[in-house]
């Protein structure tokens, strides 16, 4: 019950492995990419909300103390503030007691 394949079965076969082929790597080219670019734009909106997190705990401690926190260490002390300084570089700066701080999250 064996039959002998032609060439052009032969060429056809070879063919649909090739086109096979070269979707598989299409596939996990595009997976590949998608992942990274999901990954950044993960790291962003972690650092937005990293940001909100220390504007809200310095507003909540400005309406407590009647003024803005003059570190981001006094949050974290007095108000349970964690803050991920592995993965995000935190500038805090203070112009005044009475104006809110200035907050700058980036990704490392």
């Amino acid at each position: 019950m064996y039959r002998e394949q032609t060439t052009s079965q032969l060429k056809r076969r070879r063919g649909r492995r090739m086109v096979a082929l070269v979707l598989a790597l299409a596939l996990i080219a595009g997976g590949w990419l998608t992942a990274g670019a999901v990954e950044a734009n993960l790291r962003e909106q972690g650092a937005v909300s990293v940001r909100n997190a220390i504007l809200n705990s310095a507003k909540q401690c400005c309406a407590i103390e009647g003024s803005y926190p003059a570190s981001l260490e006094h949050l974290e002390s007095d108000y349970g503030l964690r803050v991920n300084r592995d993965d995000y570089v935190i500038t805090y700066e203070v112009f005044a007691e009475n104006i809110l701080p200035s907050v700058v999250v980036v990704p490392r």
